[in-house]
Formats: C-alpha cells, structure tokens, sequence
C-alpha cells in the first residue's frame, strides 16, 4: 500500500510556535509534527507535553523533536523564531537585527540538508524575513509565503463586524494589505457584506448605522496585535492559528483565498520584493495572486508601504552580504 505521510515542522517552540502545534495536533491536520528549537531540552519538554495530550483527543498525531536539519523531511515547514533577548516595541521592524541573524543561520542549513516543501513564516518583521528566507531558501518563490496580512485582515472583518451589529464577520470579505507593520492599510474599495459592497450596504443601513468611523476601524486592526501584547506579553493563538491554517491548506490543496506577503514580479506595479496581497493558497504554495483594482488612494499606500519594505530588505542585504574589503 502507497502511504503518504503528511509532515509538518516548527522551528522555533516559543509561546508563537506552541500555539500552531497545539493546532496541528488537536486539529489533526498531519501525520507527523516535528519541532526543533535552540534550546533542545524545552522543545523535548514540549514533544512530551503534546504526546500526553493526544489520547483524550480524535488526533493520532505523532510528534517528535528533532535537530533543525532532520526538518528537511518536512512538506511544509512554519517559522516562529525569535530573539530573546530583544524587547518587543510597537514596530516589529525593531525586530530586525535579531531575527534576521537567526535566519541567515538556519535557512542556509536546511537548504543543504535538501529542504523542498514550502515554508510559512511568521516570525518579524514577517515581509523582510520572508524575502530572506527566498533569497537563501533556493526554493520558487512560491513555495516561501509570510503570513503578512492574514491575521490583520482577520482583525479587520472583526471589526466591521462589530460596527454593523455583529454580522459573522466569515460572511465579510475584507482585507488589510501591505507591511505587516504600521504602513498596512484596508482596502475598503474591496470590502463586501454578505456580496454587497461595503459602500451600498452602509447607505442602505444608514438609518440604522450611521456613518461607519472608518478610521477607527482600520486603525484597530492596525494595532490590535500591540494592544494584545501589552495586556498578556505575548500574541500566540491567532497567528499560531494561522499558522496552522496556512499548513492545512496547502497539505489539502485547499485553494482558498488569503492575504499572505509573497514575492511580487510586477504585481501591483512593484517587483522584488514580498508585501502583504490577496492570493491562492494550495499544495504548490502561491498559485496564484489576485489583483485587486485599488482606489488611487489604496494605491498610493501601497506604493508607501513596498518603499519601506524594500528600505528595509536593501538594509539588511546590505549588512548580511556587504563585500570583503580588497
């Protein structure tokens, strides 16, 4: 009998990476979950807890702690690494320096041990990090994919929810494009209720709503994540649920549609450079990004966000991969 083992890895076992694990095994979404981290005794702590934790659950997961090499195994493996030792502040690009030295560690590894799958990253900066993991994966770029503006966008639809009187904000189509950073932006041109433009719905339910305070609404999708990790420390179950989302539809083949930060060649009038967009997500990674027809205005705060992400990836090229003096 022909037997496909689906095999899914974490690097990186943090309140980030413990999250996604718990949703890959309490949700079954493989066969196999293998976790490595620096500090290889919590990880094998972790391997434990999560063994114990199966038998009073559907899942019949096996998950198992592992040297970062023997990740290579992996269809798909999810970056949730982090520095330490760095305090986080309200811009995850302050995160840079740390994390990108980290990556510049590990991603040239793995390409050695023979890594194909797909990577889904999530650690920050995400759309710098993501370029990075392109630039030394030696992957497609469709098969290296940031989670971007999935949980923003998420955030998002929570919020229109909120102020037109609590519609399931699953039957609201809404996205935060852009960095994943302060420079994100909505897209309100592309926002829909239940099919119906966001704009015929407010006028229709005008007498009932008011005027929606769009600003508002887009500047708490913003910024809910710093808000959160202010209160607890931490943000862990929703990007650790993304995570874990992003998995379980490439595993499946899924195509569904889902902003993610890829590598635009000429997408959205920019190039070579991985920003937060609208695509479909199935077995091959990035099968396809759609193409919004933005506002002029939309637009223009897209253009402002790619010019600080590419800032950004220059910067860090730059440092990494600065020449050898003559």
């Amino acid at each position: 009998m022909n037997e496909t083992v689906r095999r899914v890895g974490i690097v990186g076992i943090g309140n980030v990476g413990k999250a996604a694990g718990e949703a890959i095994v309490h949700g079954n979404v493989a066969d196999e979950l293998y976790i490595s981290d620096i500090d290889t005794e919590r990880a094998k702590g972790e391997a434990w807890d999560f063994a114990d934790s199966i038998e009073a659950t559907p899942s019949r997961t096996r998950v198992y702690e592992v040297p970062l090499e023997k990740l290579a195994v992996c269809d798909v493996i999810l970056v949730s690494v982090t520095d330490r030792s760095l305090v986080a502040t309200e811009s995850r690009l302050a995160l840079l320096k740390g994390t990108s030295a980290i990556v510049y560690d590990i991603a040239p590894r793995l390409r050695k041990a023979g890594f194909n799958g797909t990577y889904v990253i999530a650690t920050n900066p995400c759309d710098i990090i993501t370029y990075l993991f392109y630039h030394l994966s030696g992957l497609p770029k469709n098969h290296v994919i940031g989670t971007g503006t999935a949980l923003d966008s998420m955030r998002f639809r929570r919020q229109i929810s909120e102020a037109v009187g609590g519609i399931d904000p699953r039957s609201i189509s809404g996205y935060m494009l852009g960095e994943h950073g302060n420079s994100q932006f909505a897209a309100w041109s592309q926002v829909r209720i239940g099919g119906q433009s966001i704009d015929d719905y407010e006028e229709e339910n005008s007498g009932r709503l008011g005027k929606l305070d769009r600003d508002k609404i887009e500047d708490a999708a913003r910024h809910l994540g710093w808000e959160i990790h202010k209160r607890k420390g931490n943000t862990q179950f929703g990007i650790g649920n993304q995570l874990a989302f992003f998995a379980k539809t490439i595993l499946n083949d899924a195509h569904t549609i889902t902003p993610a930060s890829v590598l635009l060649d000429g997408e959205y009038g920019q190039k070579d450079l991985t920003i937060g967009v609208p695509i479909v997500l199935g077995r091959n990674g990035v099968e396809e990004i759609l193409h919004f027809h933005l506002s002029e205005k939309e637009q223009a705060s897209f253009n402002a966000s790619a010019k600080l992400i590419r800032s950004y990836i220059d910067r860090t090229l730059a440092e990494h991969e600065e020449a050898p003096a003559e």
